[in-house]
């Protein structure tokens, strides 16, 4: 829980702007403005210019004072916003003149943490929160915007009321004769467990399939040396990121940078070419990039159409049918050359020069992006949040065996666990909640 004591913290980013805002949440926030301002009193909702005073009655500067009364704020708690002149400076002035009458600064997240125990949201509101704020892509705003307005939260409760039902109805039976419940409770129950656990299971593929919305879908770009990988890494970025040689191994190290297609932050990866190598930091280089493969989103794969298909080139071929499970772009680059390799070594290739348009490439890597983020699917956005739905699932999938053999008490703790598992997503579960659906449907009392 937290204590009663009044916070104070900048609400505004760091920096100089036309307007700071300095907010202040708790018993005494309406005390402390009064005092600040020299104002008797201040009408809630109503933005009210004063002049803002320091504790020798000097005047620190003009602003507009909003009060919000409890429980009508963000906090649940009355809530004062003084919107200041921007600058480190007077946003700093105020926040003593808090401390002087009273206040302390908040901690990290504590204005979210108080909205939280006041039930003016719950925890898929505030992670959707703090990730809205560092957002990099459109897609991403869309989505956190979703979970703000409820979506996860009611996506959760539809699934602890199933899991309620089955909890209470299976509890009901252990304690009272079966004539006392509905004949088919148990077909009811099996039906609505195969819904939950596909709902689950399909949420849970989405989320992991759509992981790179967030921070950006990790693209790497590898094949041997000197087919254009760090050319294309530059082509891509407009601008001359990686050194560019004819000395195989110039690219030591994997190099990542981030550029935006189309409404997508994408992370691309320059990979050291892949080859036999005997320097050891080339060595090292080739292992990171084999590494950058497997925490890729989507895998681009250059081949040099100027030169014969070589023990090199199959080493790639091998490391595609490897991750065929991966999105793989497979490209003919340097095709203003007279073509050597053996094209029916690979399939659906973009044939481009790096020289000259990879408009080609770019249009295909914003379809696959597009694929993965345009959906109505329920998308998980933390990984708290996936491993409460995998634990759930596997909780589900324990309690089938006890459900068929009749042992009805192994069920009940396997569902009771499912049930505490889904409901940490938003607000954990307590176990009145079980005993009001008993006692508001069962009429047990007769």
């Amino acid at each position: 829980m937290f204590d009663d004591a009044t916070i104070v913290a900048i609400a505004t980013a760091n920096g100089i702007g036309s307007i700071s805002i300095v907010r202040i949440s708790g018993v005494n926030a309406l005390e402390i403005a009064t005092k600040i301002s020299k104002k008797i009193a201040f009408q809630p909702r109503l933005a009210t210019l004063s002049s803002l005073y320091d504790i020798n009655n000097e005047v620190i500067d003009e602003a507009l004072v909003i009060y919000f009364k409890a429980p009508f704020s963000f906090t649940g708690e009355d809530v004062i916003e003084f919107q200041c002149h921007g600058g480190v400076a007077i946003a700093n002035m105020l926040i003593n003149e808090a401390i002087n009458h009273g206040a302390r600064i908040a901690n990290p997240g504590e204005f979210s943490k108080r909205a939280f125990f006041n039930n003016k949201m719950d925890l898929t509101k505030a992670e959707a929160i703090s990730k809205i704020i560092e957002a990099r892509s459109e897609d991403a705003v869309k989505l956190l915007a979703r979970q703000l307005k409820g979506e996860l939260t009611s996506f959760v409760n539809e699934i602890r009321e199933d899991l309620l039902f089955m909890l209470a109805y299976t509890e009901v039976s252990i304690d009272y004769a079966e004539d006392d419940l509905p004949n088919d409770i148990f077909v009811q129950i099996k039906s609505k467990m195969e819904k939950i656990l596909v709902k689950l299971s399909n949420t849970l593929e989405a989320s992991r399939r759509r992981e790179g919305m967030l921070d950006g879908f990790k693209v790497a770009i590898i094949g041997k040396p000197n087919v254009g990988k760090s050319s294309l890494l530059n082509k891509l970025l407009n601008y001359d990121r990686a050194i560019i040689s004819d000395i195989a191994g110039t690219t030591r190290d994997t190099i990542e940078e981030s550029v935006k297609i189309g409404t997508h932050i994408i992370k691309i990866v320059d990979t050291a070419g892949i080859r036999n190598a005997s320097d050891v930091i080339e060595k090292i280089g080739i292992e990171k990039s084999i590494q950058a493969i497997n925490e890729a989103d989507i895998v681009i794969a250059l081949f040099d159409n100027g030169k014969v298909c070589d023990d090199e080139d199959k080493k790639i071929i091998e490391l595609i049918e490897e991750n065929s499970s991966k999105e793989i772009l497979t490209v003919l680059n340097k095709s203003d050359l007279e073509n050597k390799f053996d094209k029916t070594k690979i399939d659906n290739f973009i044939e481009l020069s790096t020289k000259d348009d990879i408009n080609p490439l770019i249009k295909k890597i914003e379809l696959i992006l597009d694929s993965n983020t345009h959906s109505d699917e329920m998308t998980l956005i933390s990984k708290r949040q996936i491993i409460s739905v995998e634990n759930t699932l596997y909780s589900i999938n324990l309690s089938k065996n006890p459900l068929e053999s009749g042992e009805l008490e192994f069920f009940a703790h396997y569902i009771a666990d499912a049930l505490e598992q889904i409901s940490s997503i938003t607000r954990p579960y307590e176990n009145d909640q079980m005993l009001d659906v008993m006692f508001g449907e069962f009429c047990l009392g007769k």
